[in-house]
């Protein structure tokens, strides 16, 4: 369990790295950094999302 808790602090600290660059690219019109993290964002949300699932299927048990 600890390593799913490890691992959703991960996610969480990619999720904020991304948000502050998607922010930088837009206010540098770099909308290049933005389109990236958006995508990274997404990825790491889709894959807590996962891993909320997993806890929440294994704790049910």
């Amino acid at each position: 369990m600890g390593k799913k808790i490890a691992l959703n602090v991960v996610y969480n600290l990619g999720i904020f790295v991304a948000l502050l660059i998607g922010y930088w690219g837009i206010e540098h019109a770099q909308y290049a950094y933005l389109l990236g993290a958006v995508f990274i964002a997404a990825v790491f949300v889709s894959l807590k999302i996962k891993l909320i699932k997993e806890v929440k299927n294994t704790t049910k048990q």
